[in-house]
C-alpha cells in the first residue's frame, strides 16, 4: 500500500472544504469542470440517496497526476492553461474544488486510469481525524480495465445532506461549458442542455486593454419575464462566476425582461470563484464597457416598447374602422360621404385598409361647365379648365404614427394616430384626415386598458365623422355620434334592426 501526502494542514482543509464553499452543491460543478479540463467528451453523473458518482472519459491521471490533484495550490493548471487534446482553456485554478466534499459527505473515492496505470485513492474524514496533524491518503494500485479506458471516477459516500436533481442541474447549467460541441454532461441518463432564451437578442463585442468582452443580451417577451434570477451571467472561461445587474436594479419592473451572458476571460476571480476582484483594473475596464452595452440595451428597449404600442394601436384602429364602416352602412343618412354601396354591388362595401404614412397633399377635381347656347358655329368651344383644389394641411408625422384609411365607394377618410403633445387636442380633423393625439392624457389612460382602448378610438373617430356631416349643429352631431357608436358595437349576427 502506498500513501499520498496531503500538503496542507487540517485547519486549512476545514476552511476550504466547510467554510469557503457556501453551497456544497458547488463540488459537483467543480468535478464536472475538472473532467472538462482533462479533455473529457462525456461526463456521467449518478445520484442516489446513498452516493453521488461523477465519471468521465478524459485523459485520466498517472501517479504524478494524482500527486498534483491532491496538492492544493498547485501551479499545474496555471502553467499549462490549455488542455493537450482539445486545447481547451482550463477552468480550474486553485485545486480546492475536491475538498468542498467535506461539507457534503464523510468520504470520497477517486478512481483513475491512464493507459497502463490505474489506481484508487480514498479520502476518509474519520480516518483523517485519527492521524493528528499528519495525513496520508491511501493509494491502491489496480490492474487497468481495458473496457473502462482512460478517465476518472469520483464517488461521494456517506452523504451529509440531500441533493435535489433540479438543484444540481441548475448549478451545472450556470457553471459548466455545456455549449462546447465535444462535451456532454448527463445526470442519471438524461443529458443536461444549456439554457435557451427566446426574445430580442443584442450581440456585442467590445475590446479592452486586457482582452475582449463579448456576449449577448436578451430582452425577454413580457409574457415570459420573471423577477427570479435577475441579471446577466458573467462568465470566465465558459463558467458563470456571478450574475450582475449593471444598474438594472434601478429600472423597475422592466429589469425582469433582461437576461443573457457575457464572456470576459481576463477578469480576476475570488478564491471561492463566487465573485470578482472589484478594485482590479481589469474589472474597472470591464465595468466601463458594460456601461456602454447597457446604454445600448436601454435604447433598444425603448424602440421595442414603441413598436409594441404601435402594433396595439394599429390593431385597435383597424377594428374601430371596420365597426364604424358597418355602422355607417346601417345608417346611410348619417354618412357625410353619401350612400355606401351594399355588399354584392359592383364596388362592395369597401373596408378599412392600411395605407402608407405618406398622405397625398394634392387632390384634383374637375369642374363641370354648365351647358350654354352656341354663339357661333365656327367658334371653337374652350376646353374645360382644371382647377386645383386646395389640399388640407398635412401634419408632419413621427415614426410612431399609425395611418389607416376607410373607403366608402370612391370616397373615404384617413385616420392618423400620432404624437402631437399632451397639451394639444385629443383629436381634430383637417380635410378628410382625422388626427388622434396619442400623447393626450385621456388617450394615454384609456390605451392602458384593453377593454376600453377600442371603444375610445371608435368614439373619437365617430365624433369627427359626425361633425363632418353638419359642423353648424354640434348637438345634432352628438346625437348622430351616439347612434353610430351604438351600432358599431352591436352584434353583427343579431336579426333585430339596431336602430329600432
Amino acid at each position: 500500500m502506498e500513501y499520498l501526502p496531503v500538503t496542507v494542514d487540517k485547519s486549512h482543509l476545514i476552511t476550504i472544504g466547510e467554510r469557503l464553499y457556501s453551497e456544497s452543491i458547488e463540488l459537483i460543478r467543480e468535478l464536472v469542470n475538472n473532467a472538462y479540463d482533462a479533455d473529457a467528451t462525456e461526463v456521467l453523473i449518478k445520484m442516489t440517496d446513498e452516493l453521488i458518482e461523477v465519471q468521465d472519459d478524459g485523459t485520466g491521471m498517472d501517479r504524478e497526476g494524482l500527486r498534483q490533484y491532491f496538492n492544493i495550490g498547485s501551479p499545474e493548471k496555471v502553467l499549462k492553461s490549455t488542455s493537450p487534446r482539445f486545447q481547451r482553456d482550463r477552468i480550474g485554478q486553485f485545486g480546492i474544488g475536491k475538498f468542498a466534499s467535506l461539507s457534503a459527505c464523510e468520504c470520497f473515492e477517486v478512481y483513475t486510469q491512464k493507459d497502463d496505470f490505474a489506481a484508487k485513492v480514498t479520502f476518509d474524514k474519520k480516518e483523517w481525524g485519527k492521524e493528528g496533524e499528519e495525513w496520508n491518503l491511501p493509494l491502491q494500485i489496480l490492474p487497468p480495465d481495458k473496457e473502462r479506458g482512460n478517465g476518472t471516477t469520483v464517488t461521494l459516500l456517506r452523504l451529509a445532506r440531500e441533493f435535489e436533481p433540479e438543484e444540481v442541474i441548475r448549478k451545472i447549467v450556470e457553471g459548466t461549458p455545456l455549449k462546447v460541441s465535444n462535451f456532454a454532461v448527463r445526470l442519471n441518463g438524461m443529458r443536461i442542455t444549456p439554457r435557451s432564451l427566446s426574445g430580442h437578442r443584442i450581440p456585442f463585442l467590445e475590446g479592452t486593454e486586457f482582452g475582449p468582452v463579448h456576449g449577448e443580451i436578451v430582452i425577454l417577451p413580457s409574457s415570459t419575464a420573471s423577477p427570479e434570477e435577475l441579471g446577466v451571467d458573467v462568465k470566465v472561461k465558459q463558467v458563470t462566476i456571478k450574475r450582475e445587474l449593471f444598474g438594472l436594479e434601478h429600472w423597475g419592473k422592466i429589469a425582469s425582461r433582461i437576461r443573457g451572458e457575457i464572456h470576459a476571460d481576463f477578469l480576476p476571480v475570488t478564491t471561492d470563484r463566487s465573485g470578482f476582484i472589484l478594485d482590479s483594473p481589469q474589472y474597472q475596464a470591464f465595468k466601463k464597457v458594460m456601461g456602454k452595452v447597457i446604454q445600448e440595451v436601454d435604447g433598444v428597449l425603448k424602440r421595442l416598447a414603441g413598436r409594441k404600442e404601435k402594433r396595439k394601436a394599429s390593431k385597435a384602429l383597424k377594428e374601430a374602422l371596420q365597426r364604424i364602416h358597418r355602422a355607417l352602412a346601417l345608417n346611410p343618412d348619417l354618412s357625410p360621404f353619401g350612400a355606401i354601396p351594399l355588399a354584392g354591388e359592383s364596388q362592395g362595401m369597401g373596408g378599412a385598409a392600411a395605407v402608407s404614412n405618406k398622405i397625398e397633399r394634392d387632390e384634383k377635381a374637375e369642374v363641370d361647365l354648365a351647358s350654354g347656347e352656341k354663339e357661333e358655329e365656327d367658334k371653337p368651344i374652350p376646353a374645360p379648365k382644371k382647377i386645383r383644389k386646395k389640399s388640407p394641411k398635412v401634419k408632419r408625422l413621427t415614426p410612431n404614427a399609425v395611418v389607416q384609411r376607410m373607403k366608402f365607394g370612391e370616397m373615404g377618410v384617413s385616420v392618423c394616430l400620432d404624437d402631437f403633445g399632451e397639451n394639444e387636442p385629443e383629436c381634430f380633423t383637417e380635410g378628410t384626415v382625422i388626427y388622434i393625439n396619442q400623447q393626450h392624457p385621456l388617450y394615454q389612460r384609456e390605451s392602458k386598458r384593453p377593454e376600453t382602448h377600442l371603444l375610445n378610438v371608435t368614439r373619437l373617430i365617430t365624433q369627427e365623422i359626425s361633425l363632418m356631416k353638419d359642423t353648424k349643429n354640434p348637438r345634432l352631431a352628438f346625437a348622430r355620434q351616439s347612434k353610430l357608436l351604438r351600432d358599431a358595437f352591436i352584434d353583427p349576427q343579431s336579426t333585430t334592426p339596431p336602430h329600432l
